[in-house]
């Protein structure tokens, strides 16, 4: 070391170069750059699946069956195309992933069981209240309810159903597929993972604006009835079926139902209960190794709060 001499001995005392983003290190834009490319994809996905619901013109309201089979073609069609958006992305950023395309958009299947129960649980409990407010105003009781439920002949009729098909399939399929698998994966490199978790609902809320214009054209509702039930791959496609078919709580109907007390509880201990797990069950340590996080650590972001 003496031998080195001073400037040996400077030249040792240099500090490391700090770690770049994976994108600067790849030559790829600058951060700032990266988070336009990355809001504009999300703004033209949402902006395409909603303008492909417009590209059939006509007068009849969005419950007709002719209406709904037509915008199963186009949201279909847009789904599929969706992926093409989240390469182009990766093109564009010069971000990559470090693992394949489906396992960042969530089809894997690593932690499958508890990602397919553990949300939708969670969410039962958060529905406690609308759940028995449900059964209490249910003219038949739990064993005929079963025997309805499953009953092959009540799933063949759902199945020709246009509305329960929308609702409980293809929305909850195609809108996650797109607002959460697609958008998720070009938020996070840019605003973190907690952030990006929170921004995805956003777009998803702004694109279902449409619906409240639709609603007020064929004169469905009025405008405060709109506004309330207008704020609402695996676990969130079942969570957001479930969510469908329940619907906005109607906690109106519950101050005014005759067994309001043990209801309204149900709502309280609901709420309660879902605050008091929502940590335990949404561990990402339940649900095997974070894909997500893996493109993080190429981006620069190791220090992940939720990948640690």
């Amino acid at each position: 070391m003496a031998a080195l001499g001073g400037d040996g001995l400077r030249l040792l005392s240099v500090p490391r170069p700090e770690r770049q983003p994976e994108s600067a290190a790849l030559g790829g834009p600058g951060p700032g750059l990266c988070c336009w490319v990355s809001v504009f994809s999300c703004l033209s996905l949402a902006c395409s699946y909603v303008g492909s619901l417009y590209v059939w013109k006509s007068e009849l309201p969005r419950d007709h069956p002719a209406v709904i089979k037509r915008r199963f073609t186009s949201v279909l069609v847009v789904s599929s195309l969706s992926p093409l958006c989240v390469l182009l992305w990766r093109e564009l950023t010069g971000i990559q992933p470090g693992t394949s395309l489906l396992s960042l958009m969530g089809f894997r299947l690593e932690g499958i069981f508890p990602a397919a129960l553990l949300p939708l649980l969670l969410t039962m409990i958060l529905f406690l209240g609308p759940l028995m407010q449900l059964s209490m105003d249910c003219p038949c009781d739990l064993a005929d309810g079963l025997k309805v439920v499953l009953a092959p002949r009540s799933w063949a009729r759902c199945l020709t159903d246009m509305r329960w098909l929308r609702n409980q399939v293809i929305a909850p399929l195609t809108e996650e597929l797109v607002f959460r698998a697609c958008m998720l994966p070009m938020l996070a490199p840019c605003t973190g993972l907690g952030p990006a978790v929170f921004t995805c609902p956003l777009f998803f809320g702004v694109a279902h604006f449409h619906h409240i214009f639709e609603q007020l054209r064929f004169r469905q509702s009025s405008v405060g009835s709109i506004f309330l039930s207008a704020g609402h791959l695996i676990g969130p496609v079942l969570c957001h079926s479930f969510c469908n078919y329940m619907g906005f709580p109607a906690v109106c109907a519950a101050l005014e139902h005759p067994q309001r007390r043990p209801l309204l509880a149900g709502y309280a201990l609901g709420v309660g209960l879902f605050l008091l797990l929502l940590q335990p069950l949404t561990d990402p340590k339940l649900y095997g190794s974070l894909p997500l996080c893996v493109l993080l650590e190429r981006a620069g972001d190791s220090e992940a709060p939720l990948c640690s």
